[in-house]
């Protein structure tokens, strides 16, 4: 039954399905207040694949041999992946004024391995890999092998990210000094090679324990603004995957409007000049 010519309307038993299909696969979870947000985002898929109904779309996407495709355009419609550059600097500056010269200081293995998880269109990748080079020039990491490691879930973010060219707004909250990290490309910027080079970017499913036991022991893990979309034993999963994941006395860095209270109790509570982060003991 069509609204407009746009919309295709989502019975409750339809919303059931989806939510809790999409709930299973990927943990992001919606209450029955969001309905309607289903229901107005996700008829355009319906039109895509020519679907009369949600419960065509259910089995769509439980059973067609291109389902995950699809879901990755769903939770790019569901998701808010607006980012930028230097995001949240005091925390920044407790990574690169704390955080980096600890683990300098104690590790002899000269390899420091940065993950950023939900890096969306890859700003914050590659924001790390600037203060890193930049620390690399002050004498810091003399020697030392860098991997960044930029992981999301929606591939249409990820191909933002491979290419490294951004607008103005991913620059609003840039020091000017940092612009000469990239390269002029039309009317945008693109992030220097030096950057890009540091930086691998993946799809990767934080749920998908498989895929997750592949990955390296990391030094820092950068998780922000990506846990507040999970529901409660979703959150527990991904922090335990974090925390198999991290070095010991590694680190992990949420949100400002995040915590792991009523979640983990695994990571000890930093407290540092310039923030509060999560260290595994």
């Amino acid at each position: 039954m069509l609204i407009n010519e746009n919309t295709i309307e989502m019975d409750d038993e339809e919303f059931l399905l989806i939510r809790d299909l999409i709930h299973d696969n990927y943990g992001l979870y919606f209450d029955t207040g969001s309905k309607y947000l289903l229901e107005k985002r996700l008829s355009r898929r319906l039109s895509t694949h020519q679907l009369t109904t949600f419960r065509d779309y259910y089995l769509f996407l439980k059973y067609d041999c291109h389902k995950d495709e699809e879901f990755s355009a769903v939770i790019d419609l569901l998701t808010t992946n607006e980012t930028y550059f230097f995001r949240e600097g005091y925390q920044l500056k407790a990574f690169t004024d704390e955080i980096v010269p600890e683990i300098v200081s104690r590790k002899k293995e000269k390899t420091l391995r940065i993950w950023s998880a939900g890096c969306s269109t890859g700003e914050e990748p590659y924001t790390i890999a600037i203060l890193l080079l930049e620390l690399m020039g002050k004498g810091l990491l003399k020697g030392w092998n860098i991997e960044i490691l930029g992981s999301d879930i929606s591939q249409r973010v990820l191909g933002v990210a491979r290419k490294g060219v951004y607008g103005p707004s991913s620059f609003r909250e840039t020091d000017g000094r940092y612009l000469s990290f990239f390269e002029d490309e039309d009317e945008k910027k693109r992030a220097r090679d030096d950057v890009r080079k540091l930086v691998t970017i993946t799809h990767l499913n934080l749920l998908d324990s498989n895929k997750m036991s592949l990955l390296k022991t990391m030094d820092v893990i950068f998780c922000r603004n990506v846990i507040i979309y999970f529901d409660i034993k979703a959150k527990k999963k991904v922090i335990q995957g974090f925390y198999d994941k991290l070095d010991n006395n590694g680190y992990l860095l949420l949100g400002h409007s995040e915590s792991l209270m009523n979640i983990s109790t695994l990571f000890d509570l930093k407290h540092l000049k310039n923030d509060l982060v999560y260290q595994k003991p």
